[in-house]
């Protein structure tokens, strides 16, 4: 089976990803198995998308009985699922704001940047138009999306780019490079792909302060690091600052593709502003319902922070025996990562989990990085470790 599956791969779908031979048909919780039988603890959920673990049972049953109902109309009907999606999702923020919904992370960041550029506009014309950003982030791969990510060597083939973006090396650069055209500032406050790095909180809270008396908007993504990824509904309730927009995707759905932006500014788009012809539908709406009522019982029962603790300690132990590959160890609550030695040490980390049957990612140039399913039980953890573990000894 994986040879045909290899063959049509490469045969019919863009080159666009280094994949490895191996095709996933089954999965529970944080369990996979392959079309050859193999089994494999998976550390990685999808790249923090299945935040509720394989063929979860509750979201499955919602899927089924939405799909036998209605699937999708069209953003020109009240749609009941994404209506109650919204109101939960922000009452669980805990901020006033409102919510468009799209399909993915980087529509949600196209979206955060045309809510910033109206806006910026003053009796429509144009006043402010620069977002501020930062190096080695990563904001989408649409085109307005990869010009706001901070990696040069994203920006290769694709130009000529839509003007108005601005990187600061640090977050301490970021007051420096604000002038009269400046509107907003965009952060991730864990960076993912940039190699799991979080951002100081005291700083974080005085750039937002900082920007507040500016009159510049503060848009955090938490695509990666939103839907209790970090320990919070939001890590920007952890980093105790509310935001003027705020982008959410991956774990949001399940695995089925849903982007969301939220705004305190309620009233900047007007009916024909912006819009979704999938975003939001019922679908994606009702299995990200789903999402919310597995992880609100889970995090309300605190099984959500015991299952972070335990990660957390256990993954510590690992980084203590194997400080001859790890330098640091990084991250929150199930966004967490240890930084290899090298780029080729973290290379051989990840093929050598993976022969042993343990997934996990690369983020950065020498991150090791781990974004388990949220509801992932102490027995996967034990077993994925024990996994890693046979790796890095072979190492």
């Amino acid at each position: 089976m994986l040879d045909t599956i290899k063959s049509m791969d490469e045969q019919f779908v863009l080159p666009t990803y280094a994949r490895q031979d191996i095709a996933f048909v089954s999965g529970e919780n944080a369990r996979l198995k392959d079309t050859e039988g193999k089994e494999y603890i998976d550390f990685t959920s999808g790249i923090g998308v299945v935040s509720v673990g394989h063929g979860n049972p509750v979201v499955t049953k919602a899927i089924c009985e939405q799909v036998g109902r209605i699937t999708h109309i069209s953003n020109l009907y009240r749609i009941e699922p994404q209506a109650e999606c919204a109101r939960r999702i922000v009452e669980r923020s805990g901020y006033d704001m409102k919510c468009f919904f799209g399909n993915s992370g980087a529509e949600a960041n196209e979206g955060a940047i045309k809510i910033a550029r109206k806006y910026g506009e003053v009796d429509g014309q144009v006043k402010r138009y620069k977002i501020i950003t930062l190096e080695h982030s990563f904001h989408g791969r649409t085109i307005t999306a990869l010009k706001a990510t901070g990696q040069e060597a994203m920006h290769n083939y694709f130009g000529p780019f839509p003007d108005g973006f601005v990187y600061a090396k640090s977050i301490d650069e970021i007051e420096g490079l604000i002038d009269d055209h400046t509107v907003a500032v965009m952060i991730e406050l864990v960076q993912g792909e940039g190699g799991v790095q979080p951002l100081d909180r005291e700083k974080v809270q005085a750039l937002a302060a900082m920007l507040k008396a500016k009159d510049v908007l503060l848009m955090v993504d938490e695509v990666q690091t939103g839907i209790y990824r970090t320990g919070e509904f939001l890590a920007s309730n952890l980093y105790g600052i509310e935001p003027d927009v705020i982008t959410l995707a991956k774990g949001v759905g399940g695995g089925v593709p849903i982007g969301v932006v939220m705004t305190a500014k309620k009233d900047i788009f007007a009916p024909g502003d912006h819009g979704s012809t999938f975003g939001g539908n019922y679908l994606s709406t009702a299995a990200a319902n789903a999402v919310l009522d597995v992880l609100e019982a889970y995090k309300e029962s605190g099984k959500l922070d015991e299952a972070f603790l335990y990660f957390e300690t256990e993954l510590k132990k690992l980084f203590e025996e194997y400080r001859g590959l790890f330098t640091d160890a990084v991250g929150f609550g199930m966004m967490r990562g240890l930084r290899a030695k090298d780029a080729d040490t973290l290379a051989r980390v990840i093929a050598k989990a993976r022969e042993e049957g343990v997934l996990v990612l690369k983020a950065g140039r020498n991150t090791l990085r781990f974004l388990p399913p949220l509801t992932i039980s102490r027995e996967e953890m034990d077993e994925g470790f024990t996994r890693l573990r046979r790796a890095l000894a072979a190492l």
